[in-house]
């Protein structure tokens, strides 16, 4: 038995290998001592080998991991059994971006990550949606019904907030602002994506892939085949499990 554990910037999942298969998952939000959620998450299992990934990997190889990765090689490898031949990534998880292009043997060519600024990820919309009065899937539901362009200028999160207020103190709709915001996040990801090379299909990993409508956008800008993986959350950590 096989477990990979990615600890995020604002969850932790977990993935469970048996023979080649997945047997098991489980997503929790972080908490302030998030290798200590993980040790008790991997101890419900009796593991030959647990692989840590994410920005918590090493503390957790202090504590209980027999192995760190990167999140770059974790989410190459879970995107290539989740989506086997595939060549480009995008993930997209609490706070921050990444795009990467794979060889045809899996390897990672090269690759893009957006980690300084939490513009375009899943904070970025939870402070959007918020400023709107929406809950996340209200926020994306909403943006689908929406058929105006209103461009915003700042993908700042503090700066696209402000913005956000202005719009709607100048009329606009709350609906309308919400797709104006997906539309600058969808510019901001295809824009990363045709920076390293898109081949083929995307395969779009991370909690904000579950954003059905940031999925029918990106796939209509990059006229591309947009791939989301059953539980794309947990890729990560099944490349994780995986690694040897």
């Amino acid at each position: 038995m096989q477990i990979g554990i990615d600890l995020g910037s604002r969850a932790i999942k977990m993935a469970v290998f048996l023979d080649g298969e997945l047997i098991g998952k489980e997503i929790v939000e972080s908490s302030f001592e998030p290798h200590k959620q993980a040790a008790e998450m991997v101890s419900r299992y009796n593991s030959s080998q647990v692989v840590a990934t994410g920005y918590g990997r090493h503390l957790a190889q202090k504590h209980f991991a027999q192995k760190v990765i990167t999140e770059i090689k974790a989410h190459a490898q879970g995107a290539r059994f989740c989506v086997p031949g595939a060549h480009t990534i995008l993930d997209v998880g609490g706070q921050d971006s990444k795009v990467i292009a794979l060889d045809n043997k899996g390897r990672v060519a090269q690759f893009q990550m957006n980690d300084k600024c939490a513009a375009g990820t899943g904070r970025f919309l939870e402070i959007m949606a918020a400023s709107l009065g929406y809950s996340l899937d209200e926020f994306s539901a909403a943006a689908a019904t929406s058929t105006q362009d209103i461009p915003i200028n700042s993908m700042c999160a503090v700066f696209a907030e402000s913005e956000v207020v202005s719009l709607r103190n100048r009329g606009y709709a709350a609906a309308d602002i919400a797709r104006a915001i997906h539309l600058s996040i969808s510019d901001r990801l295809s824009g990363m994506l045709e920076r390293i090379g898109i081949q083929d299909t995307v395969v779009f990993t991370g909690g904000v892939a579950n954003n059905r409508f940031l999925v029918d956008m990106l796939t209509e800008k990059l006229g591309r085949r947009v791939v989301v993986p059953d539980h794309p959350e947990i890729v990560g950590a099944i490349g994780a499990a995986l690694h040897r």
